[in-house]
């Protein structure tokens, strides 16, 4: 489980593995979702962490790299383009740890939370 958290991308059925490997304490990274707070509220992968719009990537990315530089941090977003993006400009800025979810959420088959 834990080489699946050295690759440069995870696909559906590995970061659901990996979430659940997660709720069971046998792995520990970050789940970030980089759409928009519209689209995360229609529909989010269940154990996301937290939400950081591309919108907002420069009053977030800063900070982010600051306190999560040294943590595993898988980046999601509807197709993996937006998430592509921050994971290529972290990389870019010394963030070694950082996974792009291949394909996004609308490849995601597993539990999907909605706040509206």
């Amino acid at each position: 489980m834990n080489r699946l958290l050295e690759k440069s991308f995870v696909n559906s059925n590995e970061l659901e593995a990996l979430l659940k490997a997660r709720e069971e304490g046998k792995v520990d990274f970050l789940l970030v979702d980089v759409r928009e707070q519209m689209e995360y509220d229609m529909g989010h992968i269940k154990g996301v962490d937290m939400l950081k719009p591309t919108s907002s990537f420069q009053s977030w990315a800063s900070d982010f790299l600051d306190k999560y530089k040294d943590k595993t941090v898988i980046f999601t977003c509807r197709t993996d383009a937006r998430s592509g993006s921050v994971q290529r400009v972290f990389q870019q800025n010394g963030m070694n740890n950082v996974i792009n979810h291949a394909g996004g959420i609308v490849s995601y088959r597993g539990e999907i939370e909605r706040a509206i």
